[in-house]
């Protein structure tokens, strides 16, 4: 029918005084761009088909993949190969078979056809992958490495066929060509290989997960780990600002990555105050009393007097001189408040350590560290957790005859002048 329709127009065009030649070349141009017309009408009532009919169907079906294949535009993409077809199989019954020139257009189609079906496979790609992401096993992992991966890949052997197509060369060649090219695709792609090495370490030693609390001084990341992909894992800082992190960065620099506390629902306290040195001494009786008189102390004075005495009457230590002995301290016995005030902390987690030690001595006092877990990890509560305590030792450290040292400022030696 093609050729009778051309043949046809052909006559008509001769009839009207046009030579041979010129007949035929108006004939195919003519028809040429007749095909291409009604392919693209034929691409306008494809999509306009299958999306009508594909919006009733997910309208009535109870499942929600089919929502994401509207979503991600499947169908539209299916709908172009249609036209694509149509002129793929139109052009060679169109054109005469003797024009070189039919060579080029039917390996142009082809090659459109092949274009056309990647992006409807990489739509359907992105589909899967959103399916899959809400798996709850594998929500926390790299899934958009690997994807990434395989859109790579299918995206080069589809273009060394291309290739192959449009050179009229066998596929192999460009096979052979592109292993001789090794070092070069290498070079070229070396972000994109370490990026995908250090996906498969990340996710096999479960090193990071989305969703992770992560913090890298090196790139100024502090926050939630919202995207791991090929070649950077996009982290969420708290003043809500973006960083992106070379995926393999995570494998050769180091990071820190507060899961743990996450999972526990416990986040550290470890902070020191520095007691004055000179304020450290032993308790005489009416301190010792006093101390009787506070109530995180009732049960530990008693028990220390009665330890304290036992040890020194088995090893009959004379106590008149004060350096003889044991004896009860007033730092001592501040430490013994503490740990007891932390035990009886609301917001204190009472199965993880709770201690309260002296480190080396400094010349700015004695570092007396607080080490404890609350157990609310939200960064405003706990702020507001650790305050409270402080505030309370601060508040308290005079009731044992202890004080804080700090140095000296100008209003101290204007007082000491004066």
């Amino acid at each position: 029918m093609i050729q009778l329709l051309k043949s046809n127009f052909i006559e008509l065009l001769i009839s009207s005084g046009l030579s041979q030649y010129w007949s035929n070349f108006i004939a195919i141009l003519a028809l040429v761009f007749t095909v291409l017309v009604i392919a693209y009408l034929i691409d306008k009532v494809a999509r306009y088909i299958l999306f009508t009919v594909f919006i009733r169907l997910v309208k009535k079906s109870k499942t929600d993949w089919d929502d994401l294949l509207v979503e991600h535009k499947v169908f539209y993409a299916f709908a172009h190969l249609v036209p694509v077809m149509f002129i793929f199989y139109v052009i060679p019954e169109l054109l005469d078979q003797e024009l070189i020139w039919v060579d080029y257009l039917e390996r142009l189609s082809k090659t459109i056809f092949i274009i056309v079906f990647l992006i409807l496979f990489f739509r359907i790609l992105n589909v899967v992958k959103t399916i899959v992401s809400r798996i709850e096993s594998l929500k926390d992992k790299p899934l958009d490495s690997f994807f990434q991966l395989a859109k790579i890949i299918i995206s080069i052997i589809l273009t060394l066929i291309i290739l192959s197509i449009l050179a009229k060369t066998k596929i192999t060649f460009f096979f052979g060509a592109f292993g001789a090219m090794t070092a070069v695709v290498i070079l070229v792609f070396k972000d994109t290989l370490l990026g995908f090495i250090g996906s498969i370490q990340l996710s096999a030693n479960d090193m990071i997960r989305v969703g992770d609390w992560i913090s890298m001084e090196k790139f100024g990341a502090d926050g939630d780990v919202i995207e791991i992909n090929l070649t950077t894992v996009k982290v969420k800082n708290w003043d809500k600002t973006i960083t992106t992190v070379p995926t393999y960065s995570l494998i050769s620099d180091s990071f820190k990555n507060w899961r743990g506390m996450q999972e526990t629902g416990s986040r550290r306290i470890a902070r020191s105050i520095f007691v004055n040195q000179s304020t450290v001494k032993f308790a005489d009786q009416k301190l010792i009393e006093k101390f009787k008189k506070i109530h995180l102390l009732k049960d530990y004075i008693p028990n220390k007097e009665n330890d304290i005495l036992a040890y020194n009457q088995e090893n009959n230590i004379d106590t008149s001189l004060i350096s003889n002995g044991r004896r009860i301290t007033n730092i001592g016995t501040f430490r013994a408040y503490l740990v007891n005030y932390l035990k009886n902390h609301p917001k204190i987690n009472q199965d993880l350590t709770i201690l309260v030690r002296q480190l080396d001595p400094t010349t700015n006092g004695i570092p007396l560290q607080i080490y404890a877990f609350s157990n609310d990890i939200e960064w405003i509560s706990y702020e507001g957790i650790q305050s409270d305590i402080f505030d309370h030792i601060l508040a308290v450290i005079s009731q044992f005859e202890l004080s804080l040292f700090q140095s000296p400022s100008g209003a101290d030696f204007k007082k000491a002048i004066g």
